[in-house]
């Protein structure tokens, strides 16, 4: 039944996602008609001149890096809550889990305050948060580990508490600034938008998210069985400690890279895999792509929203993703069909 889904589904959701991505792309403060867009992608494609200076501009400089950056983060976060939740066998886990969103908030925090990192130039936010988030993953880690090892239980626990002391942190780092602008940038950061994004920001979060997506893909067996508990796993001959472990990086990684290039843009790895799994099933090996496509399908919908909704300005897509995810959340949770695990 999933690879009969799987084979109708997979290719549905390419095809709205492919529209999807060139719809945005006219899309922002200025709307651009779509044949201009198809135009100036057309040119590019085939090394033509542009027939609008201005338009090629907006759209091939500004636009369509962007778009590009909302699919693979909206697919990385989708994929990492699907990984999560099956490594700590939680409906309700999500990629921010092991306190990497609040660890990058406080490295985030801490550059725009003190101006930290500042040999990064136009990196320094991303390596600010970058560092902050791994090493938050790597103090849950080793807490962890310390206390027992890296059992479901233990992992959310230590996760939920070091996040809500790091969110303090970062409060914290903002109080002690006294500047309000300052303040309202760690905000705006925190609530996660995809404003900065061009054409230099696409190599590092693709190549990280095509890799962690493989190597999840490529263990999807052993997460299937690892989904049924910890004595079937072992029961098979799954490595269970070491697959938790490799995990565990993978996945810290993983959220790391994309939180230091968007902020914390919620509900997208809890709400997504629930919908991949009501969509295809519960396998891994089906579930995995049909999760990144929904999560890049739907990350590109609402950034395009928040351009639109109060334009010339825009929100950030945080306060939609959440606007939207919740309720979605308990439609998809209020299905008496839905079992985690076996949809």
């Amino acid at each position: 039944m999933s690879r009969a889904r799987a084979a109708i589904a997979l290719p549905v959701l390419a095809a709205l996602l492919l529209a999807a991505m060139i719809v945005a792309t006219g899309f922002g403060a200025e709307t651009i008609p779509l044949h201009d867009v198809l135009d100036v992608l057309h040119r590019r494609a085939t090394g033509l001149a542009p027939a609008n200076l201005g338009v090629d501009t907006i759209v091939w400089q500004l636009r369509v890096p962007r778009t590009l950056l909302a699919a693979i983060v909206g697919a990385g976060l989708a994929v990492s809550g699907a990984g999560m939740q099956t490594l700590v066998r939680n409906p309700l886990a999500d990629p921010y889990l092991l306190g990497v969103s609040s660890g990058a908030g406080v490295g985030a925090a801490a550059v725009i305050t003190t101006g930290s990192f500042a040999a990064a130039g136009l990196w320094a936010l991303s390596a600010g948060a970058l560092a902050g988030a791994l090493a938050a993953a790597a103090a849950v880690f080793l807490i962890a580990v310390a206390q027992g090892g890296l059992t479901p239980l233990r992992l959310v626990l230590t996760g939920t508490v070091l996040g809500s002391a790091f969110s303090a942190l970062s409060s914290y780092i903002v109080f002690r600034s006294g500047d309000p602008a300052a303040a309202k940038s760690v905000l705006f950061w925190l609530l996660g938008s995809l404003a900065g994004a061009d054409w230099t920001r696409i190599l590092l979060p693709a190549t990280v998210v095509a890799a962690c997506a493989l190597a999840l893909f490529l263990s999807a067996n052993w997460l299937d069985v690892l989904n049924l508990g910890t004595d079937t796993a072992a029961s098979v001959g799954v490595p269970v400690r070491q697959l938790r472990i490799a995990l565990f990086i993978l996945l810290a990684v993983l959220v790391g890279v994309l939180v230091a290039v968007s902020g914390g843009i919620g509900f997208v790895g809890l709400v997504v895999p629930h919908a991949a799994r009501l969509i295809v099933g519960p396998r891994h090996r089906i579930l995995l792509p049909a999760s990144a496509l929904c999560g890049a399908l739907f990350l590109v919908v609402a950034d395009t929203a928040t351009r639109v909704l109060v334009r010339p300005t825009e929100i950030p897509v945080g306060v939609l993703t959440g606007l939207i995810g919740a309720p979605a959340f308990l439609l998809l949770m209020g299905r008496r069909t839905y079992r985690f695990g076996t949809a």
